[in-house]
Order: C-alpha cells, then structure tokens, then sequence
C-alpha cells in the first residue's frame, strides 16, 4: 500500500481540468514540462536561500501541484491518444530530475545531513530505474512500494513543512530521512524481484 494507489481517485477529480486542456489544445508535453521547470524553480529557490521559510513552505504547495500536472499528463496522453515514445522518455527523464531539483536543495538547510539527503535521492533515483527496468526486460513498469514517488513527495513536502514551521532539524529529521532510505532499499528490491516476474 502506498499514495500511489489513490492515484485513480485524484485522477478522477483532475478530469475535469484535464478535459479543459484539451479542448485548448495543451499536450501532454507541455504539462510535463511545466512539472519540470516548476521543480527546478523551487529547487533554486530553497538552495539560493538555503532554507528560507517562505521557500520550505512553498515546497508542499509544489509538491501537490507537481502530483497533479504528472497525473494530468498521463491522462491526456492515454485518454486522447497522445501518447509517443518521445513522451514516455520525456515522463520518466522528467520525474527523476524534478526529484533531484527539489530534493538535493534540502542538503544546504542547517541542521540537516546532507549524506542522508543525497542518499535519499539517489536511492529514490534507483527505485525508478528498477521500475522501468521491468518494461525494459520485456514484463511491465513497476510502481510497487512501500517507498513509490509519491510517498518520495509526501516525506519531503512534510520535512519542508514542519522545519518551515519552525521545528528544528535534529534527530527526527535524521530519522526520517534514515527509515525512508530504508524503505526505499525495500522498495528497490521488491520492484527488481517483480520485474522479473511480470
């Protein structure tokens, strides 16, 4: 079980919007791009101020529009027949480097381990390549957890959150970043081991 598996319900109340792009005439590659060039924008922003409270709070904000326009590109492009190999490589290109744009900026606040950060991320970097692995090896892309890219989103939205707040990093932030590491390995492994399989 992990927040991808809401993902038909959100998807549900995005349709709405996404029939609305549509008849506009917006492809799915501009709403992958917009997800891209958001995440890189935030990310400056939290590293150029290394934490600032009005960055650290914008990054749940972020993090829950970046969640939409990536269900709102999958939609488009399979529910009006856009879909291209040019797309799925843009995806998948997309979402590792929106992570890496919005994650390793963390590594810069004090009193936050910058190993940890970037051992979350490159752990989160191999749990996407193993999922796409499975597509690769002939069987299907991968999204088993407990660790997925939402739950990745939702980690790192609530660390933002509660240090903007005003709570001190410290042992719970090391904690944090250490059990979803830890989960994240899990997670490697589980999408690897089905791989194989599917």
């Amino acid at each position: 079980m992990t927040i991808y598996d809401l993902k038909p319900k959100f998807q549900a109340l995005l349709r709405p919007i996404v029939e609305s792009l549509h008849v506009k005439g917006i492809t799915p590659n501009q709403v992958t791009w917009a997800a891209l060039i958001l995440s890189i924008i935030t990310g400056v922003l939290v590293a150029a101020t290394k934490g600032a409270t009005w960055t650290l709070l914008l990054v749940p904000f972020v993090m829950f529009i970046r969640m939409a326009l990536n269900a709102i590109d999958g939609i488009l492009a399979k529910e009006h027949d856009m879909t291209s190999d040019a797309g799925a490589m843009l995806n998948e290109l997309g979402d590792v480097i929106s992570d890496a744009a919005l994650y390793l900026p963390l590594a810069f606040i004090a009193g936050l381990s910058p190993v940890l950060v970037v051992l979350f991320v490159v752990i989160g970097l191999l749990t996407e390549v193993a999922g796409i692995l499975g597509a690769v090896i002939g069987g299907t892309r991968r999204y088993d957890g407990p660790m997925g890219k939402s739950d990745r989103a939702f980690v790192v939205g609530l660390l933002a959150l509660l240090i903007g707040l005003g709570l001190t990093p410290g042992w719970w932030a090391d904690g944090l970043l250490l059990l979803s590491i830890g989960l994240g390995i899990v997670t490697v492994l589980n999408r690897a081991k089905r791989g194989l399989v599917s």
